[in-house]
């Protein structure tokens, strides 16, 4: 299978859209040509990713250090868990996990912390994507600037594929404001201790109904084809092999007929 996928032989944003998108934006999209996005549960890359959470935690302060050296916990084996490994230029720079909460797999990090506001919603048959183990690599973070961007780019598009009532984000209290702005998140639940992180967490909360349109439109980097998001979440059957990697297809976003 060849190296990488994702990217379909459709048309690109044309030279009329590109002139009216921001600095900003146009270099987050020129950015996400030198990006591949990794689907892991295991192996070395799972490793490395487990490593990475470890340093980039200890280095901002969220946890103590220990022997292990490498932080992995119950909810990265769930059935409803996707692990991605972020990569530029062929180089780990980042990493986030997504549940998708339903009333047939309902434990995801967030229900399971937060259960007692979000388990009865879960039975009522609301759904979450819930990100968590967002993890950075510090000097990539300061060169590449974006990279909170080019990383949650994944809960967008999970949010896209499996259209859930909300996206939950449990958060430190400083990056609180990061998520309010980008996503119109609201706070959902008084903070509360996070396994095996020393600082508490805020739940926050985006309706996707109300405010997913309104972010991919307001930041074109998260828009998407069908064919990326499959590749990202779809579970391979009958003995189909998941793509090695997954280019990002924002410059592509016009849906395939």
């Amino acid at each position: 299978m060849s190296k990488s996928a994702g990217v379909p032989h459709i048309a690109a944003i044309d030279g009329e859209s590109a002139r009216q998108v921001s600095p900003f934006v146009s270099g987050v999209l020129s950015l996400l040509e030198q990006v591949e996005y990794r689907h892991l549960d295991s192996g070395e890359d799972f490793e490395d990713v487990c490593r990475l959470r470890y340093k980039s935690y200890v280095q901002s302060g969220m946890m103590a250090p220990n022997a292990a050296k490498a932080v992995r916990d119950k909810y990265d084996e769930l059935p409803n868990s996707f692990v991605f490994g972020i990569y530029f230029d062929g180089r780990l720079v980042s990493t986030l996990r997504l549940h998708h909460a339903t009333e047939r797999y309902p434990l995801s990090p967030s229900t399971d912390v937060f259960g007692e506001e979000l388990m009865p919603r879960v039975a009522a048959g609301e759904t979450f994507i819930d990100p968590s183990r967002f993890a950075a690599d510090m000097e990539w973070s300061g060169t590449l600037r974006t990279l909170p961007y080019i990383t949650l780019r994944l809960a967008v598009l999970g949010c896209k594929f499996f259209n859930p009532t909300y996206c939950l984000t449990a958060v430190k209290e400083d990056h609180a404001s990061f998520y309010r702005r980008i996503f119109r998140s609201e706070e959902a639940a008084e903070p509360r201790t996070y396994p095996g992180l020393i600082v508490p967490v805020h739940l926050y909360q985006s309706k996707c109904s109300d405010n997913m349109e309104n972010t991919i439109e307001r930041f074109p980097f998260f828009r998407s084809t069908q064919s990326e998001r499959r590749m990202l979440f779809a579970r391979p059957g009958g003995g189909e092999l998941a793509p090695l990697t997954v280019l990002p297809t924002a410059k592509y976003w016009k849906e395939a007929a």
